[in-house]
């Protein structure tokens, strides 16, 4: 395995989505939720729910670039939830899932700007505008332990069957190249 590890920091709706669409990627070694963003030192789920901190649920995503690059995270990234919409994915609403990449190098701010037009000029949104953030990387606040490998350890949860299984399998399905082998 290469020494080499990258972190990507993503917010596109409810973190234990996005969660449970990375986790599964071969070169993904870890993926954590958390906050990011904000006004507030050490925001809590409950501040972030309520609104107001500025803060967006997204999660930190460390990989090895020599098995999947940072073009391929921010693919599925873009595919997996609908970066037209400012501050709402589905019934989630709130400034807290705006759709955001926050880059950790000059690298990653030049993929993530390219992945972003090359996927408006192919007609991804058909020709709605694409409204995520691209912006450096603030100060990341893990989430409450709860909130790690949710989809996972709650499967038959309500929002985890109707929400985050579908959400997960259409991900699985569209980019099985880049699936681990279990």
């Amino acid at each position: 395995m290469s020494e080499q590890k990258e972190t990507l920091i993503v917010g596109g709706g409810c973190f234990w989505c996005t969660d449970a669409v990375f986790s599964s990627l071969d070169g993904v070694e870890s993926v954590e939720p958390g906050y990011a963003g904000g006004r507030t030192e050490h925001p809590t789920y409950e501040e972030i729910c309520q609104g107001g901190t500025g803060h967006i649920e997204v999660v930190r995503v460390t990989f090895d670039p020599s098995r999947i690059q940072a073009e391929q995270l921010l693919e599925v990234f873009f595919a997996s939830h609908d970066p037209t919409s400012r501050d709402r994915q589905g019934n989630d609403v709130g400034e807290q899932y705006r759709s955001v990449i926050f880059y950790a190098s000059e690298a990653q701010h030049v993929a993530a700007l390219a992945v972003r037009d090359r996927l408006q000029a192919e007609g991804l949104t058909d020709g709605v505008p694409i409204v995520t953030e691209i912006l450096p990387a603030p100060v990341f606040w893990p989430a409450e332990s709860e909130h790690d490998d949710y989809f996972a350890r709650n499967p038959w949860q309500g929002y985890c069957q109707f929400v985050i299984a579908p959400k997960v399998s259409a991900m699985r399905k569209k980019f099985a190249r880049l699936q681990r082998s279990e």
